[in-house]
């Protein structure tokens, strides 16, 4: 009876156990799927309004180029440069719509093409000379408001025509039905740098700075991060000054990045004199807020070599630094790549550090060096996302999109490296 009594109870604390274990499973898995459909609302929300940068509306015109508002000479570059190009497309504007008289609606009506539009119109003359003189037919881009309301980005309920007014979008229309407006795929934005006016601001820019604030931060951060991991792991004694270094780096990894903006602020730009603005000086700040993650991740893949293989080398002859880097070394440098790429991954994404030296300014041109100023990508979603413009916005969802897309190659390729090169033990 009391053998019957403990099975009993043992069944009945089985069945706990199991019911226990059921619902953990499923709790997990309703995590999942919570954070699945999280991951997906985003994007759904970040591609849906984003999507639309991708395309610029243009405009149309047929442009007089009168003899009379260029040089005689076709090789006078500075002559062709300072034509007066706005006032043709304004002509062009008027002859288009010759009923318009007064001069609020003028000056309606020329709102509708962008101000850029006389650079685009002076490239295609300077390209084409020969066409001075002749009335040519050029697609213009359309002002930021017109290519909203082309692309219907605005609320339709509360404002029938967007930021335009009743007789702008008439004339957009009128230009719509003649065959005059049509969209096109953006490659200013993928071309230029950025700009006042959203259709013709670009990312190129913001690119290329983060570009080389990274060649900055890898060339750097890699062999310093790997050096000390390698020192720290095989080389250094064991005593208190060894474990302070270790305790200062684990805690540097959980240092806010806002606080390496400030050490580079006071160090690099006000002491040594680091140009401000520069990918030289984001690229030290950058890397002194990824080298924890590297020296962590290395030292974890170094120790994660078994000890057979360094005995083996010292069993043969080899020295203490042959067995390390001819012999250990070769083993973890997978891992510890893969390491660097998630601290790059991490570099790439940072935004505070880097507005605390500056990076914040306008940038028009386009960096080509380390120490012209330049801004990075996050820093320019950050700008974007601070302007008024509902055109901005959608080129904010367009670079954050940009910028996922590269994090997303570089942990793939991190995940690629540790699946193609790991090796079992």
């Amino acid at each position: 009876m009391e053998q019957q009594r403990t099975i009993d109870i043992m069944k009945r604390s089985l069945k706990k156990r199991y019911a226990a274990e059921r619902r953990f499973k499923m709790y997990g898995l309703v995590s999942i799927i919570f954070a699945l459909l999280f991951m997906v609302l985003l994007f759904t929300a970040i591609v849906g309004a984003g999507h639309t940068a991708f395309v610029q509306s243009k405009i149309m015109l047929p442009i007089e180029l009168n003899t009379a508002e260029f040089p005689e000479s076709t090789d006078d570059t500075q002559g062709y440069m300072q034509a007066d190009y706005t006032g043709m497309i304004k002509q062009a504007m008027r002859k288009q719509f010759s009923d318009v008289s007064s001069r609020g609606d003028k000056r309606a009506l020329y709102h509708l093409i962008s101000p850029g539009a006389q650079y685009t119109l002076r490239d295609h003359v300077l390209d084409n000379r020969e066409l001075v003189g002749t009335t040519v037919e050029i697609w213009l881009p359309a002002d930021d408001d017109v290519d909203m309301y082309i692309k219907g980005n605005f609320d339709a309920r509360e404002n029938p025509t967007g930021r335009l007014s009743e007789k702008q979008a008439g004339w957009v229309t009128a230009l719509r039905d003649q065959g005059m407006i049509d969209t096109e795929f953006n490659t200013t934005f993928f071309t230029a740098g950025d700009s006042r006016e959203p259709e013709l601001s670009g990312i190129r820019g913001a690119l290329v700075g983060s570009f080389l604030t990274l060649l900055v931060t890898l060339v750097l951060s890699f062999p310093i991060g790997v050096g000390a991991a390698i020192y720290l792991e095989e080389f250094a004694p064991n005593n208190r000054w060894t474990d302070l270094i270790e305790v200062n780096v684990n805690n540097l990894a959980a240092v806010p990045s806002i606080v390496f903006g400030l050490l580079g602020l006071a160090v690099f730009i006000n002491f040594f004199g680091v140009p401000r603005s520069a990918p030289l000086a984001g690229g030290f700040v950058l890397t002194l807020m990824t080298l924890p993650t590297i020296i962590i991740s290395s030292r974890a893949v170094l120790k994660a070599v078994p000890p057979s293989i360094r005995e083996a080398a010292l069993g043969v002859g080899a020295s203490r630094v042959q067995m390390v880097f001819h012999h250990v070394v070769p083993q973890a440098l997978p891992g510890m790549l893969t390491g660097t790429i998630i601290g790059m991954g991490q570099a790439l994404g940072e935004t505070a550090p880097l507005l605390m030296i500056g990076m914040v300014a306008f940038i028009v041109d386009i960096p080509g060096n380390v120490l012209d100023p330049s801004t990075v990508l996050p820093v320019q979603i950050f700008l974007w996302a601070d302007s008024p413009e509902r055109a901005f916005m959608e080129r904010t969802a367009a670079a954050i999109m940009i910028l996922l897309a590269f994090l997303v190659v570089m942990n793939a390729t991190a995940v690629y490296l540790r699946k193609r090169y790991e090796k079992k033990w």
